[in-house]
C-alpha cells in the first residue's frame, strides 16, 4: 500500500507543474493564469525509489463556502484529510504572501506531516523567498524547480525524513501482508470459501463523459459514484481538466473521465479553453464508452450533433444521457420525440442507446449503466466468417451490387477483421467503383442481422490480386 501526498498552496505557485513532474506525464493543465486547476486529481507518482499517490489541488483561497473559490477550497480540504503527507508549495520568486501564512495555520492544525516546497527556486532573487519561508514554522523549505526538475533529490530526502523510512518505503505494509499470508497458510484449507479470492487486476472499463457546458456532466459522475468527488455548481465551464475517477459498479471496475464542456470553435477564444477542449478530445480518443450528456430541456443543439459525430468517427461506443429529466413536464411525449430525433439525426449509429436521467435526483442511473455495459458488449462483438458469408449469400441474391459503367460489381466474400469497433473487410472486384450507398446498405443490414445497434461499423473494400495479372498468355 502506497502513501498519499497532497500538493497544496495558493494559486499560481506551480502545483500542477510539480504534479506533472512527479507523475512523469503532462496530465494536469498548466498555464500562467492563476486558478487553472479546480478539481482535485489523483495519480500514481514516483520520486526516485519512492512510489506514492499524488493529489493535485486547486489554489487555496480565503472565500465564502457558497462561491466557486469556496467550493474549490472545500475540495482542497478533502485532499488534506485524505493525504498522509502535505507538500505546502510556495513561490520562492515572489516570496511569502499573507494567504500563505493563513493556510499554513490550517495545515498545521491538520496534524499531518508537512514538507515546505519552495518552487521556482531557479529564478533570480529566489533566495530571499526561501528565507521568508522559514516564517511559516513548518520546517526547512526545500528549493525545487518543478519546471526544470531541479532539487528533486532533496525533496526525496525530505519525504523520508517526514514519514520515516518504514512508512516511505512501505515496509510496515509489507510486514502486515506477510503476517496475513502466514495466518492463511497456517489454516486448515487455503481454498476455504470464507477466504477472499485473489484480486482480479484486469483493466477497468474506460468511460468518458462529454457534452456542452452546463449539461450536468460532473453532477452525473458524482451521482453515479455517490459522493461529491467533482466540483459542481450553477456556473458554466467549471470543469477544465479531464479528471479520472475510479469506481466499482456491481463488481465491474470502471474509470470515469469528466471532461470540460465543449463549445463551438467560433466561440472559443481563450488559450485555456482551447487547452481544456483538447484535453477532453484526448479523453474521448482513449475511452471505450463515451456518455454524451444532453440537456433534456434544450437537446440536440448543433454542437451536440458535432460531438456525437466526432465520437463515432473516432470509433468509440456512444451512449446518450438525456439529463435534467426532473425538469420535464410531459416526459412520455418528450421521450418518444427525442428517440425519433436520435434515429433521424444520428443514422451513422442507428440504434444508439438513449436513456433519460436526472443527476440531481438519481433517476435512471442504473438504466444508464445497463446501456453502457450492453453497448460495450456490442462494441466488442465478433461474428464468424462462416455466418457472415451465409448471410452475404442471401443479401446478394436479394439485392446485388449495381452495375457501374456497364459492368456488374462482384462481391466474393466478407470477413470481420477487428472489433472495438466492429470492422469488416469486403473482397470485391472493383473497390473504387463501389457506390457508398451500397456500402451503407451493407452496414445497416449487418447491424440488423447480427444485433449490433448503436456502435460505429467500419467496412473496408479490398480486391483480391490476380496472380496472372501482367503476364503474357502462353501460346499453344
Amino acid at each position: 500500500m502506497t502513501f498519499k501526498v497532497a500538493i497544496i498552496g495558493r494559486p499560481n505557485v506551480g502545483k500542477s507543474t510539480l504534479f506533472n513532474r512527479l507523475v512523469g506525464r503532462k496530465l494536469a493543465l498548466v498555464d500562467d493564469t492563476p486558478g487553472v486547476t479546480r478539481d482535485r486529481r489523483v495519480h500514481a507518482a514516483k520520486l526516485y525509489d519512492l512510489h506514492f499517490d499524488v493529489i493535485d489541488t486547486a489554489g487555496f483561497e480565503d472565500a465564502a463556502a457558497s462561491t466557486l473559490p469556496g467550493r474549490m477550497r472545500a475540495q482542497t480540504e478533502i485532499a488534506i484529510r485524505e493525504a498522509d503527507l502535505i507538500f505546502f508549495t510556495i513561490d520562492a520568486k515572489s516570496g511569502l504572501m499573507p494567504d500563505d501564512k493563513t493556510f499554513a495555520e490550517i495545515v498545521r492544525k491538520s496534524g499531518k506531516p508537512v514538507v515546505v516546497v519552495a518552487n521556482k527556486a531557479e529564478a533570480r532573487g529566489a533566495q530571499g523567498g526561501m528565507l521568508e519561508a522559514w516564517e511559516l514554522g513548518l520546517g526547512e523549505p526545500i528549493p525545487v524547480s518543478a519546471e526544470h526538475g531541479q532539487g528533486l533529490p532533496d525533496l526525496r530526502d525530505a519525504v523520508i525524513s517526514a514519514l520515516g523510512e518504514a512508512r516511505a518505503f512501505g515496509e510496515e505494509e509489507d510486514a502486515d501482508e506477510e503476517a496475513a499470508a502466514s495466518e492463511v497458510l497456517i489454516g486448515e484449507d487455503i481454498t476455504d470459501p470464507d477466504v477472499e479470492p485473489s484480486y482480479d487486476d484486469t483493466k477497468p472499463l474506460r468511460i468518458a463523459v462529454v457534452g456542452r457546458p452546463n449539461a450536468g456532466k460532473s453532477t452525473l459522475i458524482n451521482a453515479l459514484i455517490g459522493e461529491e468527488r467533482l466540483l459542481t455548481g450553477p456556473e458554466a465551464g467549471i470543469t477544465r481538466d479531464s479528471i479520472s475517477v475510479d469506481w466499482d459498479w456491481h463488481g465491474r471496475r470502471l474509470k470515469l473521465f469528466d471532461t470540460a464542456g465543449m463549445r463551438r470553435k467560433s466561440r472559443i477564444h481563450e488559450k485555456l479553453e482551447v487547452m481544456s477542449v483538447q484535453d477532453g478530445l484526448r479523453a474521448i480518443r482513449f475511452a471505450e464508452i463515451v456518455i454524451i450528456v444532453l440537456d433534456a430541456t434544450i437537446p440536440f443543439e448543433k454542437q451536440d450533433l458535432q460531438i456525437a459525430d466526432l465520437i463515432i468517427r473516432e470509433g468509440r461506443a456512444p451512449v446518450i444521457a438525456f439529463n435534467k429529466w426532473d425538469m420535464i413536464d410531459h416526459p412520455q411525449e418528450l421521450l418518444a420525440e427525442l428517440r425519433e430525433k436520435t434515429e433521424r439525426l444520428l443514422p451513422q449509429a442507428r440504434g444508439i442507446q438513449a436513456v433519460p436521467v436526472s443527476a440531481e435526483t438519481g433517476r435512471g442511473l442504473d438504466k444508464l449503466m445497463d446501456a453502457v455495459i450492453k453497448t460495450h458488449r456490442v462494441w466488442n462483438s465478433r461474428v464468424s466468417t462462416g455466418k457472415l458469408n451465409r448471410w452475404l449469400e442471401g443479401i446478394l441474391a436479394h439485392h446485388p451490387p449495381p452495375a457501374v459503367a456497364g459492368r456488374r460489381l462482384k462481391i466474393k466474400y466478407l470477413t470481420q477483421a477487428k472489433t472495438r469497433p466492429p470492422g469488416f473487410v469486403v473482397s470485391c472486384s472493383r473497390p473504387d467503383a463501389m457506390p457508398q450507398s451500397y456500402v451503407r446498405y451493407l452496414s445497416n443490414s449487418l447491424r440488423e442481422a447480427f444485433d449490433m445497434p448503436g456502435v460505429p461499423i467500419r467496412i473496408a473494400l479490398r480486391t483480391s490480386e490476380n496472380p496472372f495479372a501482367g503476364k503474357a498468355k502462353k501460346r499453344r
